[in-house]
């Protein structure tokens, strides 16, 4: 008759046979319970599964069983099996039914029962978060059920660093219409997310010499972080109402910039500036690395254009997801001059190996459907509305603030007047006197 594994569950357990079988079992089962390896609640294989694995007699086990759980380590919950129980405190002691936490109570102190929770807020004005409740759960559902009924059993194993080929030639053929970018798909690569992007381009360029790059001030600390982590110095690039100036460029290996919304400022690169950019890169051999995190929402007049698209040799052009759909799919795209795609790739292979791949076909699935360009309008018709009604409370119950970059993107930047609270520097705006 085969063995049924319905309802069984591993267990390591290191037994001690002196003194006898079912005491070593007996006392393994409670260090491994006092110790914390098995935690509260955590479930035991049955008498008959456990015995079998052990080589022991089922009457040995049901009896190392019955001696815990009249010592209340462990219980027998009806439909569920055996478990640990839940009020074992560490050390193996059982407590009493009902006198969970009583030492802290004793002490004087708070149980977890007695801390008040924090109420969530109920409005997220943290900047740059998409509105996670809207994500497409049914088309993600419909496109992960195609690919798992088409994709090759190839799909899960280790594969080109580079990213899915069925998702860089869905992206090519997306970043050329909707954001003016020259991505051959042999030029791309998908990353874990911008940030593993920024990190390993950092990290190459490093290894070839460079010093320093210059990065928009202000702008996302974390980025910043990113490339002196890598070994690199910052040189600051001031920000003003028309986006960065070309200034601190000298001994800059790359420039990065959010020329479609800068954060956090709000402002758009203006043509001057981004031609000044492309020709400081062409003169150096210096890098325009473009983060276009939020390029898709534009709500006032079309989507700006990439920079990528006026000199793909010379930029290098970062996209994502986590704007679009969500951060947590760690998935992001960068679009590479062609002398930087092998050592590029090699730093990812480094890194690790690729990123997963189920997650990519979907997202192929997606846009090869149009479903993902349908997602992106219902958004930005949604972020939209949400931006005007943001406005607009603003001017009726605080009409002595200012807003500003509202015309793109996920945040916004609210410009207090003078003697208002010092939030220290902020985005170096030109402002009307009386405002700081």
């Amino acid at each position: 008759m085969p063995k049924s594994w319905s309802g069984s569950v591993d267990l390591h357990l290191d037994i001690d046979p002196s003194g006898g079988r079912r005491a070593g079992l007996e006392r393994a089962l409670r260090a491994a319970i006092g110790t914390g390896r098995l935690a509260p609640g955590a479930p035991l294989p049955s008498t008959r599964t456990l015995a079998a694995e052990l080589g022991f007699s089922r009457g040995t086990v049901s009896a190392a069983y019955d001696q815990l759980t009249a010592e209340g380590h462990i219980v027998a919950v009806p439909g569920s099996g055996t478990r640990v129980a839940d009020h074992v405190h560490p050390g193996g002691s059982a407590a009493p039914p009902g006198r969970t936490g009583l030492r802290s109570a004793e002490a004087g102190l708070p149980t977890p029962a007695d801390r008040p929770r924090a109420e969530p807020p109920a409005h997220d004005l943290l900047p740059g978060r998409p509105d996670l409740s809207t994500f497409p759960s049914t088309a993600w559902l419909r496109s992960t059920r195609r690919v798992l009924a088409t994709a090759p059993p190839e799909a899960h194993a280790l594969a080109d660093p580079r990213g899915r080929p069925e998702l860089r030639e869905a992206l090519a053929g997306y970043l050329g219409r909707a954001r003016g970018v020259h991505a051959d798909p042999a030029r791309i690569v998908v990353t874990s997310g911008y940030a593993q992007s920024l990190g390993l381009l950092a990290s190459i360029l490093r290894d070839a010499g460079a010093a320093s790059f210059a990065m928009e001030d202000p702008g996302h600390p974390f980025h910043r972080a990113i490339v002196r982590r890598a070994g690199l110095d910052v040189a600051p690039l001031p920000v003003d109402d028309q986006g960065a100036r070309a200034g601190a460029l000298e001994r800059a290996a790359a420039a990065v910039l959010t020329p479609a919304h800068q954060y956090p400022c709000g402002a758009t690169l203006r043509p001057d500036r981004r031609r000044a950019f492309v020709t400081w890169a062409r003169d150096t051999g210096g890098l325009v690395v473009e983060d276009d995190y939020d390029g898709e929402f534009r709500y006032d007049r079309q989507p700006v254009g990439a920079v990528q698209g006026n000199a793909p040799d010379h930029v290098v052009y970062g996209g994502t997801a986590s704007k679009t759909l969500a951060p947590a799919l760690r998935l992001a795209w960068t679009v590479l001059p062609p002398r930087l795609v092998e050592p590029f790739v090699e730093a990812k292979r480094l890194a690790d190996a690729h990123t997963q791949s189920l997650a990519q076909l979907v997202l192929a699935d997606l846009i090869e459907t149009n479903a993902y360009d349908r997602h992106i309008r219902a958004s930005r018709l949604r972020y939209r509305r949400r931006r005007d009604l943001l406005v607009e409370t603003l001017r009726s119950r605080v009409p002595h603030v200012r807003v500003e970059g509202v015309a793109a993107g996920l945040h916004a930047l609210i410009v207090l007047p003078a003697g208002g609270p010092d939030e220290g520097d902020s985005c170096a705006v030109p402002r009307p006197s009386g405002w700081r």
